[in-house]
């Protein structure tokens, strides 16, 4: 587990820290950012307030989106002349729709050792919560702030069968889940995560439109939200969705089981294919 020392090279560290309780910051997250001899940090006055907790008095120096460009050549520089770097986020982990990913890849061109010290994520502290499906996941983000570009975004992902991940502000948040009930339906799954680490964290699930009637009442409008939604039920090939189609109308008319027996003997499928068949979710 390297961290900065004298015997060893300059290093850029990208730095897990919490995403609310202070308790979560690791011990080698402490070792790294009291050892390094420049922090990176997209908001100076919350990472040094952070290290002023911890009693590393570092110096620190703004790297965020508006100044990724310039600072990247700077802490290169840094780097390269035997400075260790942390780079860090306003909370959880890097590069996690933040800036650095520029930064990081440039170090690497250059020979520079990269090393994650890994720490908290919205992402996946969400994810494990949710009740969703977790095998498979796509994280998208912040969406579009503009009408249109945001429905030319979840148009994008209308059948995208994996579980989605997005991030919201808390005032655009009612906004984005009219758009998500539009375009998913409204009785697509979804959980919204609240607070998460924190004193109020709580988790909202049900369906979309659920989800929306909620806001404003038992869902607070207040502190960071992620939002989790269902994939698109995967489409069937033609010949399952045709033997899904003919116990449809059997079953309309007949017991289930009789059904499921009729439709094994039309299409040559097994029993227990019918049955997951009959069980599998339509698309929305």
């Amino acid at each position: 587990m390297p961290s900065p020392s004298d015997d060893t090279p300059a290093t850029l560290y990208v730095v897990g820290t919490p995403i609310g309780n202070l308790a979560d910051l690791t011990p080698r997250a402490r070792e790294v950012l009291a050892g390094a001899a420049v922090v990176a940090a997209e908001d100076t006055r919350r990472t040094s307030q952070l290290l002023s907790t911890i009693g590393a008095f570092r110096r620190v120096i703004a790297f965020h989106e508006h100044n990724e460009r310039e600072r990247t050549e700077e802490l290169l520089a840094l780097l390269e002349r035997g400075s260790s770097v942390a780079l860090v986020s306003d909370a959880g982990t890097p590069l996690i729709s933040d800036p650095g990913w520029r930064l990081v890849a440039a170090a690497q061109a250059r020979g520079i050792p990269v090393v994650v010290v890994p720490g908290p994520s919205a992402v996946t502290a969400a994810l494990s919560i949710c009740g969703l499906p977790t095998d498979r996941f796509v994280f998208e983000g912040f969406l579009p702030r503009r009408a249109g570009a945001r429905a030319a975004r979840l148009e994008a992902l209308a059948d995208e069968p994996r579980t989605m991940m997005f991030f919201e502000s808390v005032h655009r948040l009612p906004e984005m889940l009219a758009a998500l009930v539009e375009r998913f339906g409204p009785e697509r799954r979804a959980a919204l995560a609240r607070e998460l680490t924190k004193v109020h964290e709580s988790v909202y699930t049900g369906t979309l439109v659920e989800l929306e009637a909620r806001l404003g009442g038992d869902i607070p409008l207040l502190g960071e939200f992620v939002v989790v939604v269902a994939g698109a039920p995967e489409a069937l090939p033609p010949a399952a969705a045709e033997a899904r189609r003919i116990y449809e109308l059997l079953a309309a008319e007949l017991p289930p089981k009789k059904a499921v027996a009729l439709t094994a003997a039309i299409t040559g499928l097994s029993r227990n294919e019918v049955y997951d068949l009959a069980r599998t979710e339509r698309p929305s």
